[in-house]
């Protein structure tokens, strides 16, 4: 491959990576919340009370990383966690009204519009732009890396950054 197609790749690369970066900045800066915490908050607000098992299976996240997102919105009052009444070893996490309230600003997701492009394709051109994104990952060493189907630069169970405190991240 001539060196001008990988370099072209690898600018096409940091582009979809800075993109990503500003949007997360962006989401943290207008809403105070990550991408993670925006799609927990939303599946919370969603199914009304929820365990944090259910929850965790339904932004297809592990159980501790969705009980660490949990308790960061907690801690902020953005959900609520409490003993389920008819079985008192369940927790069941719901929205505050601070919370829904949040929500209801319409906290934009990237992955939404990306989404919403792709299936605007046709299924051929879906199907080619996984197989060479697998390909990609592989290339990089993180066809193994767990990650949840969301675009976000910010670590899975990361805090919201203070507003005004950036730091650029590490290339990932």
């Amino acid at each position: 491959m001539e060196s001008g197609v990988s370099e072209q790749i690898l600018i096409t690369l940091r582009r979809i990576m800075r993109a990503v970066d500003r949007h997360s900045r962006a989401l943290v800066r207008r809403h105070g919340l990550t991408a993670p915490q925006a799609i927990v908050l939303r599946a919370v607000t969603a199914n009304g009370s929820v365990s944090i098992g259910a929850l965790a299976r339904a932004v297809n996240l592990s159980q501790a990383t969705v009980t660490d997102i949990v308790a960061r919105l907690e801690a902020r009052r953005i959900v609520e966690r409490r003993r389920d009444e008819s079985d008192k070893r369940r927790v069941l996490v719901s929205p505050t009204p601070a919370g829904r309230e949040l929500l209801a600003g319409a906290v934009p997701l990237l992955q939404e519009r990306f989404v919403a492009e792709l299936h605007r394709l046709e299924d051929w051109e879906q199907t080619w732009l996984l197989a060479s994104l697998q390909r990609i990952a592989a290339m990089m060493n993180a066809d193994a890396v767990d990650a949840a189907p969301l675009l976000s630069s910010e670590p899975i169970d990361a805090p919201a950054p203070v507003s005004g405190a950036f730091s650029e991240p590490a290339l990932r």
